[in-house]
């Protein structure tokens, strides 16, 4: 394993921890700033748009720097970005901070995810991906509980100082780590760059990432109030489900990378389908303790055994000059997919039939990403027909 490889886990880590760091936190923050919980929930989907809005006009800003210097950069502004949340006197000034920090996300992992892909043998490239997408499995399973129990025990600021200082060390590590590698010299021509958007497969990948991912946001945003004021539990063991669920993602997640390796879109639809079948399970599951402290660890699972795939098919359909954009464009998807998510479970819980609900609700979003993802699969079946009589023409 590359050593650069783990520099970009490192970053990764860092950026995973500040998105889903405040889902342990909405109680605190909501009584703090004097705000409801679904008010508290928007500053999830407003740093989501934020990565959606941001990946793709970064990633051309900065198409000419070389890739480690993109990477850097991006990093100090994530640090800065979570020193003013750690600052932030209001519920205005901890929005606006929060959608800052979320500029950098996208650029980070899309640009992360092709270099990575640079770094290994072309058989291994999604395993790559999955493994510097463990960074953020362990932001779940570390980042995001250990944050939880500092906003319980010191306030939800503290939480905020502490990822600033995991941002300060992972600039560190990427800046002594990262290469320069070789795509760093010719930069590609924004033409080429812009034309992967023209790629019907390419554009319908990006489409099953958004629906096919909303669903884990709409049940995960609200895991705070679930388990509290639904499951019965204390809220001090919400930090212990949270650090099942992360254990959870990193196991689904090099899951995700193994099968992707043997055909992303084949891996899609595995991944998709489970997903939504633990989706729909949650309204039994959360009924007692032992079963919705289950139900979470396997949502870890089934949540980021997607991650892989559906980067890996966006990857293979964009191939070539524009894997720069697609790739942060696909996470760009992935943030507009929690985005969605998070705002349709609090219209859920405010105006809908309530918490209970999530589940099912989530499940029907994530079955519309299953069904685009039947679809383009059934493009590459009709296109693989239609070749060989297109060559013997």
């Amino acid at each position: 394993m590359p050593i650069a490889l783990l520099a970009l886990t490192a970053g990764a880590f860092g950026i995973g921890t500040t998105e889903f760091v405040i889902m342990g936190l909405l109680l605190q923050v909501s009584a703090d700033l004097h705000v409801s919980i679904a008010a508290a929930g928007l500053l999830i989907s407003a740093y989501a748009l934020g990565v959606a809005v941001g990946a793709p006009l970064l990633t051309v800003a900065t198409r000419k720097l070389p890739r480690k210097t993109v990477l850097l950069a991006l990093m100090a502004i994530f640090t800065l970005g979570n020193l003013a949340c750690a600052l932030a006197p209001s519920y205005e000034w901890l929005m606006a901070a929060r959608i800052v920090t979320s500029l950098a996300h996208g650029t980070f992992f899309g640009v992360g995810a092709v270099v990575a892909t640079g770094l290994v043998p072309p058989e291994r490239r999604a395993s790559a991906i999955a493994i510097m997408f463990t960074g953020l499995t362990a932001a779940t399973l570390l980042g995001v509980p250990a944050g939880a129990w500092l906003g319980l025990h010191f306030g939800w600021r503290s939480a905020f100082w502490a990822v600033t200082a995991i941002g300060v060390a992972a600039f560190a590590v990427l800046a002594v780590f990262v290469p320069r590698t070789r795509g760093d010299a010719a930069p590609v021509a924004l033409r080429h760059e812009l034309a992967v958007l023209g790629r019907p497969q390419v554009l319908l990948g990006l489409a099953m990432t958004v629906a096919g991912y909303a669903g884990v946001f709409a049940v995960f945003t609200y895991v705070q109030p679930l388990l509290t004021r639904i499951t019965g539990l204390a809220e001090g063991s919400v930090s212990g489900v949270l650090l099942l669920f992360g254990a959870g993602m990193a196991a689904g997640n090099l899951l995700g990378g193994k099968l992707a390796d043997r055909g992303p879109i084949r891996a899609v639809l595995i991944t998709l389908t489970a997903l939504a079948a633990v989706l729909g399970a949650m309204q039994l599951a959360i009924a007692t303790p032992f079963a919705a402290i289950a139900f979470f660890g396997v949502l870890g699972v089934a949540s980021f055994a997607t991650v892989a795939p559906l980067q890996m098919r966006v990857l293979e359909k964009a191939d070539g000059a524009g894997q720069n954009l697609a790739s942060s464009l696909n996470i760009a998807a992935f943030n507009l997919g929690n985005a969605i998510g998070a705002w349709a479970g609090g219209v859920v819980i405010e105006r809908g039939p309530g918490l209970t609900a999530l589940g099912w609700v989530a499940a029907l979003i994530t079955l519309l990403g299953l069904g685009l993802a039947a679809w383009s699969r059934l493009i590459d079946r009709r296109d693989s027909i239609a070749c060989p009589a297109a060559a013997g023409a």
